[in-house]
């Protein structure tokens, strides 16, 4: 993704349009670039002071991430930002998207994504590399990366996309982006070529202001937009050799991991139609992934001559193997081959339950399904009937679920993403027992599976019973030593604990999640109300004072940059006494 996309910083979401309703008004977060020009040329036309001039030129002209109250990732143009740092940075900005709901979490989309993801890690340039791939619910085509190895995809790419191997050839891209440090690179070459560009335009403003009249305003706007003009031509430059590094490195990538190297040009022709259809009209219908991504022939081309060099995928047959070449083994032994090359045949179902689990409502995600059906010969075909069960389930329409899913299973005998959403439809149908029994048999088969423990521990926490709970609680035990940082395994932990009556491990659970989700002001507040309970025991105090420390240097840095947490200010607003009590324990007088 291009410089301003992959610097996005966080901190930054509450003014760059990134609002808590913007997603369900069906708007994208506005543009860095768009709002930081828009501010200039309104200040400078009403004052055009000196001083001003110089910030709101420093805060434009950087990489529009650049604000002045963010943390200094870098002072010099040599300086590296520690591998640490990076993913702190990573976590914040996967944190404060979901602060403001555009991260779609499901765990079968979360599973299907990440272990494509973590396949085409393992064959990059750095294989050691930490990454975190996370899915956005926004139908508008694009991805990105940033520090520290996270990578977002939209839902709307993978909607566009024909087959895993084009996703692939996305992700392999960006893991690209990555591996060779552009992100890195990016800032330090937004800091150098800043300032002597910034230089030459303080010279013309000083000019022009000299002259007087309205004349000064025109030639100073054209100082600022011909400076800005200037930086980013320098960005798209060195952009484009990024993108050209990144295609190259990410094409073998693609390969070495088993996927069709033809999917990576394949995806840059399918963007290049979408390019061509909105030629004429908005710019802004044009997809997001050509704005930072841009297609050219010349660049299909050579994404097509490097594939043709590059070995197809193959499948082993299910009788193949290799003959050893161990002497002391029988020359008529046959060890078994790699792992099965190719996609993992979980994309259609990935794309239609995408389909339905970003559309606004369900009803529209209904309403879709009943669109594509007319429009197609056959109808919808069995993965699309999938995502119509999904969107009715998602609708409450547990036994139209069901009767679209049954069939489907019969057909499918066996398929994770089918039964789970059948032993889902019929929980909701009223029919528990058969849900049970399906539940139960997925546990017993996939004890550490993560989509089938938090989805019937969902399922379990809706009948608000102490049993439910219980069993909720020991079907995500498994899970609990790796769900550290994982919202939504601590979400649906901690309603498991409180319906069982363990009061400490759910608040605990839920001051967890409320961090991890971009709300760490919530979360030490969770954890300091928590501390007073008398019951607690030496393991359950030691845990909570652990937790504390690590929260509260991040809610102090928030704090000190003026970033506020707008629900927690409105419920304390609400409720005086609880501001009272806050100020009393000392944690508004951190803050002055």
């Amino acid at each position: 993704m291009g410089l301003a996309a992959r610097h996005f910083h966080p901190l930054a979401a509450p003014r760059i349009g990134l609002t808590p309703d913007s997603r369900r008004r069906g708007r994208r977060p506005a543009s860095c670039c768009t709002l930081c020009c828009a501010t200039v040329e309104s200040v400078l036309r009403r004052t055009l002071p000196f001083a001003a001039a110089l910030t709101l030129v420093l805060a434009a002209g950087l990489a529009p991430a650049q604000d002045t109250r963010l943390p200094d990732i870098g002072s010099s143009a040599g300086e590296v930002i520690s591998p640490k740092e990076q993913s702190e940075y990573g976590a914040m900005t996967l944190a404060q998207l979901r602060h403001y709901d555009y991260v779609l979490e499901d765990p079968l989309i979360d599973g299907w994504l990440q272990s494509m993801g973590n396949r085409l890690a393992a064959a990059s340039e750095q294989p050691k590399q930490p990454f975190t791939f996370f899915m956005l619910r926004d139908r508008q085509i694009n991805a990105f990366a940033t520090l520290g190895g996270y990578i977002g995809v939209n839902a709307g790419l993978v909607l566009t996309a024909r087959s895993e191997d084009e996703v692939a050839g996305v992700l392999s891209h960006e893991i690209a982006h990555v591996t060779q440090a552009h992100v890195l690179r990016a800032v330090e070459r937004a800091k150098k070529d800043s300032i002597p560009i910034l230089l030459a335009m303080l010279g013309a403003i000083a000019v022009a202001q000299s002259s007087g009249g309205n004349s000064s305003d025109d030639a100073t706007m054209a100082a600022v937009m011909s400076a800005q003009g200037l930086i980013a031509q320098r960005q798209i430059d060195y952009t484009r050799s990024n993108e050209a590094e990144a295609d190259r490195i990410g094409i073998r990538t693609l390969s070495r991991s088993g996927y069709d190297p033809e999917g990576m040009a394949s995806f840059f022709e399918r963007m290049q139609a979408a390019s061509r259809g909105n030629q004429g009209g908005d710019r802004d219908r044009a997809p997001d992934y050509l704005l930072t991504h841009p297609v050219t022939s010349l660049r299909i081309t050579e994404a097509r001559e490097r594939a043709a060099k590059l070995p197809k995928p193959t499948v082993a047959s299910a009788d193949a193997g290799m003959i050893s070449s161990n002497p002391l083994l029988p020359g008529s032994l046959r060890l078994p081959t790699a792992p099965t090359r190719g996609a993992t045949g979980q994309f259609d179902w990935a794309r239609e339950r995408l389909r339905a689990f970003s559309a606004n409502t369900p009803a529209a995600a209904i309403a879709e399904y009943e669109r594509i059906g007319r429009g197609q010969s056959n109808g919808l075909n069995d993965a699309q009937r999938y995502g119509l069960a999904v969107a009715r389930l998602l609708a409450g329409q547990g036994t139209g679920a069901a009767s679209e899913l049954t069939p489907l299973l019969v057909k499918h005998p066996g398929d994770l993403w089918i039964t789970l959403a059948l032993a889902e439809a019929e929980a909701r149908s009223g029919n528990a027992a058969a849900a049970d029994k399906r539940f139960e048999a997925l546990v017993d088969s996939l004890p550490s599976n993560r989509a089938v423990a938090l989805t019937y521990a969902k399922v379990l926490g809706e009948r608000n019973t102490p049993a439910s709970g219980k069993r909720a609680q020991a079907i995500l035990r498994p899970l609990l030593a790796r769900s550290s940082e994982d919202p939504l395994f601590q979400q649906t932990f901690a309603r498991a604990s409180e319906i069982a009556g363990d009061s400490v491990r759910a608040g605990e659970a839920y001051a967890e999640a409320a961090y991890l989700n971009g709300r760490p002001e919530q979360a030490l507040i969770q954890l300091n109300t928590l501390k007073k309970r008398a019951d607690l025991d030496y393991y359950a105090r030691a845990r909570i004072d652990a937790r504390i420390a690590a929260i509260t240097p991040t809610v102090l840095e928030l704090r000190r940059q003026g970033v506020k947490d707008e629900v927690l200010n409105r419920r304390l607003d609400d409720h005086p006494e609880a501001r009272r009590d806050r100020t009393r324990e000392g944690f508004d007088a951190s803050y002055r």
